[in-house]
């Protein structure tokens, strides 16, 4: 499925990427939704306007604290706003929670999993308690099995399960009632590559199904390939939100140049700029100099021949493109906080 849809530069935060006015196209609707705990009277979430599509993956990417999963527990009614508002379709979720959580389905980071019920056991009930009549529940439970690459373990409980297998079973379970939208927080945290990789593909054939999905996350690569558009946020704020492809080229950079030296890399950083031409940006980077080139041609040998002109030591020389941590560092002057 093709991602990026083309939208505004970075430097004005685009809140709806050139979206229509049609409210039916609008699934998600935030307006200057705001979070502010009263004992420290911190702002967890700032002001935040959002327009998510229907049918698109929309990524909240940031580092640990800038206001995501606040973000999202007041969309699914978990954290009650302290100002602002927000929709899910027409369905105010302050006034109305009850109908949000009707409509709507979360998978968060925890194993919330019914270990006392086998694997098919936990999507057939999570069926009845939707009012699913049973018939359909068992058809819907073997459906979602065969889909999401767990029918050789219906009948096991789920201690059977690995950790990527049992964050697929989570996300069977949430769609299992087709809701209008699926919240998914930090869906691969400690997965491993494989795991990884499978739920990725299972995320890619729901999108294409039409399912519309908001994602939070701080794993650069993961929001890069999943997503249609993303919001940066730090601090309770949007910095950006844009297509990933759109957030990349606003940096007006194609590549960039990782340079690590036994010498002083600040006296590199200096050489680099003067000797190679259509640097955007440089930085130091553990112990060597990080590159932001507009045009690539013959670049390393560039590189090379400036570094050694000066009598610099290379240990290290890998080029690549801007990547949405760029962007990020970019925006905020800073490195993403553990």
């Amino acid at each position: 499925m093709e991602k990026g849809r083309p939208g505004r530069p970075v430097d004005a935060p685009d809140t709806d990427g050139g979206l229509a006015e049609d409210p039916a196209d609008v699934v998600i609707h935030t307006s200057a939704l705001r979070k502010v705990y009263a004992k420290t009277d911190f702002a967890a979430v700032d002001g935040i306007d959002l327009r998510v599509r229907r049918g698109e993956i929309f990524g909240l990417l940031g580092p640990n604290g800038a206001g995501k999963t606040t973000t999202v527990g007041m969309l699914t009614t978990r954290v009650v706003p302290t100002s602002g508002s927000a929709r899910i379709g027409q369905i105010d979720v302050v006034a109305q929670p009850t109908l949000v959580k009707q409509v709507i389905a979360v998978v968060t980071q925890q194993n919330t999993l019914d270990r006392s019920l086998t694997v098919r056991e936990n999507l057939y009930f999570h069926g009845l308690l939707f009012g699913i009549p049973r018939a359909r529940s068992r058809q819907r439970a073997d459906e979602l099995l065969e889909q999401f690459r767990l029918t050789r373990w219906r009948d096991s409980s789920v201690f059977a399960l690995s950790g990527g297998m049992a964050q697929r079973l989570l996300v069977a379970r949430a769609i299992f009632h087709q809701p209008a939208v699926l919240f998914l927080d930090e869906p691969t945290a400690g997965l491993d590559p494989q795991s990884r990789l499978a739920l990725w593909d299972v995320l890619d054939e729901l999108i294409g199904a039409g399912q519309t999905i908001l994602l939070t996350t701080h794993n650069m690569e993961e929001a890069d390939h999943l997503c249609d558009r993303v919001a940066i946020i730090d601090q309770g704020r949007i910095l950006a939100l844009d297509s990933p492809a759109a957030l990349k080229l606003s940096l007006g950079a194609d590549a960039i140049v990782t340079v690590v030296t036994s010498g002083r890399p600040e006296e590199l950083a200096d050489r680099l700029r003067r000797d190679i031409e259509g640097v955007v940006r440089a930085r130091l980077v553990n112990g060597g100099v990080e590159l932001h080139v507009k045009g690539a041609d013959r670049l390393l040998p560039k590189v090379v021949r400036s570094a050694e002109s000066e009598g610099f030591d290379l240990v290290d020389l890998s080029i690549s493109e801007s990547t949405l941590e760029t962007v990020f560092i970019s925006l905020t002057g800073k490195e993403l906080r553990d």
